[in-house]
């Protein structure tokens, strides 16, 4: 879900070659869902290999990373560890959401109504603990480092941005800032272009970048009245939030009441809800430090027998991508020869 911030912050259009030499964190279940959810056939079924198992999440995290890498930036993938008990009712939520996509989903299929099958068939993505071993095992070789986050992953991530570990957080909800992330990206794409949830429409996007502490001076409040913001909106932990209050109006409140205990008309609701723990989730979530940041050559060969000969990609797809990597490889050599000579 993600709370819902967009109608009161100021975003700054990015270009990729912006991000160059910058190193970002990506919460890693936030992209592998948008791969799962996108990177499917006519049907709207999941790329497989010939022994059923689900490839979407590779083929978007391999090319995607090329991609990125070719453009000079240094990602991080942070992966959830386990979730807040407060976060069970919203898990819940979508477990029920997809249960209900994949019934319509069958149902199309047996119609043969094509649009309507691609249309449900996002909304049924699942990951799967072997497709996150399968994440680890890809991004190991291709020497791209990732973090095992003891429970949020945007947590994580947000917390190696204020510590200095990475330039910014890369995600598409706006909770990383709730949980003090320096700078947020979003919509860190390449084709420019994203597709709608549960429709066969595409817009066109730009990267965009959001600094905490100029929405924090933008908008005249702390880090703990935005999380009050979001918890009157909804969050993961609250998901329904309050009746009737939107982002802006949301604001009004905190800033006229400073505080949701100070709203009169909430109070019967907010009583109803564990604030405090929420509160505490943000601002003191559980993150680690015993990690270390460290990129690698891709290991060729390996990534060839893991992708083509385990899970029947095109070798001669995968080889022209790598062909890529090794002239990403090859440019920075030559940079760090002159560095150094």
């Amino acid at each position: 879900m993600g709370v819902d911030l967009k109608d009161i912050i100021k975003k700054e259009k990015l270009s990729l070659g912006d991000l160059s030499d910058r190193t970002l964190a990506i919460d890693a279940y936030n992209a592998l869902y948008q791969f799962l959810s996108v990177i499917r056939g006519r049907w709207g079924e999941p790329l497989m290999d010939r022994q059923g198992r689900i490839t979407s999440h590779l083929s978007g995290l391999f090319y995607r990373n090329i991609n990125f890498l070719e453009k000079g930036i240094k990602l991080v993938y942070v992966l959830d560890g386990k979730p807040p008990e407060l976060k069970e009712e919203e898990i819940k939520r979508r477990k029920e959401v997809k249960r209900e996509a994949t019934v319509k989903y069958e149902v199309a299929l047996k119609a043969g109504r094509i649009e309507d099958a691609r249309k449900y068939a996002q909304s049924t993505s699942q990951l799967k603990s072997m497709m996150v071993e399968d994440t680890k095992k890809l991004l190991s070789l291709m020497g791209i480092p990732w973090v095992q986050a003891p429970s949020e992953g945007e947590a994580q991530v947000s917390h190696m941005t204020a510590n200095g570990k990475v330039w910014a957080a890369v995600s598409q909800d706006h909770d990383s800032l709730l949980f003090g992330a320096t700078r947020l990206v979003r919509n860190l794409t390449i084709s420019g272009k994203r597709k709608l949830p549960g429709k066969n429409v595409h817009i066109t996007i730009e990267p965009e970048l959001v600094e905490l502490d100029q929405i924090l001076k933008d908008l005249d409040i702390t880090r703990e009245q935005l999380i009050d913001i979001g918890i009157l909106i909804g969050t993961d932990f609250n998901p329904d939030g309050f009746k009737g209050i939107g982002p802006t109006k949301a604001l009004k409140l905190i800033k006229n009441y400073i505080k949701l205990e100070s709203i009169p008309d909430i109070q019967k609701e907010l009583a109803s809800i564990d604030y405090q723990t929420i509160r505490g989730i943000f601002l003191k979530p559980e993150v680690t430090d015993s990690f270390e940041l460290r990129w690698g050559k891709p290991d060729d060969e390996a990534i060839v027998d893991f992708l083509c000969h385990e899970r029947d990609f095109s070798e001669a797809r995968v080889r022209s991508a790598m062909d890529r990597l090794e002239v990403i490889e090859s440019k920075r050599s030559e940079t760090l020869e002159r560095w150094f000579s």
